[in-house]
């Protein structure tokens, strides 16, 4: 299926300008023309699968949305609406930065859980609805089926706010790289893990040599000692389960930066990384299998993407070290 994309922006309402506004790429599944109309700049979408989708993708600190468009393109290529953007803003005190827009504040012990902590996503759900109404996807987007996913920071984004108590149209959640650890500087004791929504399909995922995962011990002052130990604690402790549609799935050789094409070296630090011991691309290959399936699964409803899901996950696959579901 081809894919195309188109740019927008929002605001982010009670944030200072220019740090509010929010700058997004849509990618969809796209319908070539045999004659694209004259002075046209933007395809019209694909009807076969509509109405779509939409997964809403939380970067991680420092981390521009085009890292993870090889993911984006994967998943409109099965028939869902991706949502990329870039924020910069002062997400940390004193500090301008590309941010997912954790709400630091929603995250203390007082607060959370009981407000959303993802300050983006209400401007991003807003900027939706008006593409519903208007634009190439006019009358084609499901907003009662939106897929939060994210990567580290974004990922943490991603699982806290799969709750339909404050985002009524979010079916599930997926993460790469991501746990729910609670961090000192706001509050909490070591070692905390934050309890999760637990009332929506989730998918965790992680790397055996996810550097960032041993190096950040400052920030919780507890060392995990294993690189896979955060995301597994999450998987354990942040979520009760019960109905089979929650998996930690952890995948050999694979580092924090293995979900996206190339880390960027002038804004974030590799060398706080473990080297991936795996190919990137058969590891990029079988994340996006992996969502997509889970999608299919637990949003779509596909009987047959269950059985497939199932079958990859069970297989000898050197890539999959481990995996779980409750």
């Amino acid at each position: 299926m081809t894919v195309r994309a188109f740019f927008e922006a929002a605001k982010v309402e009670g944030v200072q300008s220019p740090y509010d506004t929010i700058h997004l790429k849509i990618l969809y599944p796209a319908q070539i023309p045999d004659q694209l109309e004259k002075g046209r700049v933007i395809e019209p979408a694909n009807p076969e699968k509509a109405p779509f989708p939409v997964v809403i993708f939380f970067n991680g600190y420092n981390c521009d949305a085009q890292q993870y468009q090889w993911l984006a393109v994967k998943l409109a290529e099965r028939g869902l609406v991706v949502v990329l953007f870039n924020w910069i803003t002062e997400n940390l005190p004193g500090v301008i930065s590309l941010t997912p827009g954790v709400d630091f504040e929603k995250m203390k012990p007082t607060i959370y859980p009981t407000a959303p902590t993802a300050l983006a996503l209400p401007a991003l759900l807003t900027k939706l609805e008006q593409l519903q109404n208007q634009g190439v996807l006019a009358g084609m987007l499901d907003l009662q089926r939106i897929i939060l996913g994210g990567h580290s920071a974004g990922g943490l984004v991603s699982l806290t706010n799969a709750d339909r108590r404050f985002f009524p149209g979010v079916v599930a959640s997926f993460s790469y790289g991501a746990s729910s650890r609670g961090l000192l500087i706001i509050g909490y004791e070591p070692g905390t893990i934050l309890p999760l929504p637990d009332s929506l399909p989730l998918l965790l995922m992680g790397g055996t040599r996810d550097g960032f995962m041993l190096t950040s011990s400052e920030l919780y002052d507890v060392s995990p000692g294993d690189a896979t130990i955060p995301v597994a604690r999450t998987f354990q402790e942040a979520i009760a389960g019960g109905r089979n549609d929650s998996y930690l799935v952890i995948l050999e050789g694979a580092n924090h930066f293995s979900i996206v094409d190339e880390p960027d070296s002038t804004t974030v630090t590799p060398s706080l990384d473990l080297k991936a011991t795996q190919s990137q691309e058969n590891l990029r290959l079988l994340m996006s299998e992996i969502i997509g399936l889970f999608i299919d699964t637990y949003v779509r409803h596909q009987p047959e993407a269950s059985q497939e899901l199932e079958q990859l996950l069970n297989s000898a696959n050197p890539l999959i070290k481990s995996f779980e579901r409750k």
